[in-house]
């Protein structure tokens, strides 16, 4: 039978702006499920392979359309807790005449912050080929620490970990370097995911210096995405790049979490071994199969509105790769 890829972390409603005021102000908002790890698990149910969400939704009617929403998707939702201590968390998106967003949470307080290790379900990790984080689950000291026992309980359970920076400012306090906070999850992936503006970040100058810290931890694999851009690829003994397609932009906001999730779905076929990521960076041409899958999974996504609503199936993706050079 087939493992699970397992994504860990927040679950939120993304309230998207929609018509303008005399005064340039919204004048409504339209709710999309979203939240980058839970977008993750969407993206690689719609392409047909397994996938399970853990995280910690309010009990509330937007914990409630997350929940169904999820399901309605494919993702088994076993692993989600449930509370009453605090509400779902909330994200309002304003696009710009490119599709780019800018988001304004309404977290911290949310129900997602509140998830720890008793709540993770073993079961869970028993049946994951892949176990996937992203940053936003850094930010609370407490959950950081149980995001780092949930990267360890998969290691233990033989799933590669897969870490997906996916910085967003506005959730960090203003007074915090995020960057020392980040660098243990970091150092626990085996595969980990970045925009090239996050790795200048992270590198303040000396991209070099990242990826010799990098290959001290676990990671044999970093995909670094730039938009419209090549995107590169680098492993210890080795690296790349390749171009990506070019689509009318419309929101961008779940376009990360779409290549992240055709990765995944590929990583997840393969055998699941030690030194399967060294293997696969070895055969080439099977890598950069899976990396235009990726980069095709998150252009169709840009295409369309939303996140949960804008992941694309198997059979658009590969028909959309038919149609591009």
């Amino acid at each position: 039978m087939s493992r699970n890829i397992l994504c860990f972390g927040e679950a939120l409603i993304d309230f998207h702006s929609e018509g303008r005021d005399n005064h340039g102000f919204p004048r409504s908002f339209i709710p999309f499920a979203g939240g980058a790890p839970a977008n993750v698990a969407v993206a690689v149910a719609r392409l047909g392979g397994r996938a399970a969400f853990a995280g910690m939704l309010g009990k509330d009617l937007f914990g409630d359309m997350l929940l169904h929403s999820l399901g309605d998707a494919g993702v088994d939702t076993s692993a989600v807790a449930r509370t009453d201590e605090a509400n779902t968390a909330l994200a309002f998106v304003a696009l710009d005449a490119h599709g780019e967003r800018s988001f304004t949470f309404y977290r911290p307080p949310s129900a997602d912050l509140l998830f720890r290790p008793e709540h993770f379900n073993d079961e869970s990790f028993r049946q994951a080929a892949v176990f996937h984080v992203c940053s936003n689950s850094m930010t609370d000291a407490q959950l950081a620490e149980t995001t780092r026992e949930g990267m360890r309980r998969a290691h233990a359970a033989g799933a590669w970990v897969s870490f997906d920076l996916n910085l967003r400012p506005a959730l960090w306090p203003t007074d915090v370097d995020a960057r020392p906070l980040v660098w243990p999850a970091l150092l626990l992936a085996d595969v980990v995911k970045l925009s090239a503006e996050e790795l200048h970040w992270l590198a303040q100058g000396d991209q070099d210096a990242v990826l010799e810290r990098l290959w001290q931890g676990r990671a044999r694999l970093l995909i670094v995405t730039d938009g419209a851009r090549a995107l590169r690829w680098f492993h210890p003994d080795a690296e790349g790049e390749m171009p990506v397609y070019h689509v009318p932009t419309v929101d961008s906001t779940a376009a990360g979490d779409a290549f992240v999730g055709g990765l995944l779905h590929g990583l997840a076929a393969q055998e699941n071994r030690a030194d399967q990521l060294d293997r696969l960076v070895a055969e080439m041409p099977r890598l950069h199969a899976m990396l235009r899958f990726a980069a095709a999974c998150g252009a169709l996504t840009v295409t369309r509105l939303g996140s949960f609503a804008a992941m694309p199936n198997e059979t658009e993706v590969l028909a959309f790769m038919d149609t591009q050079a």
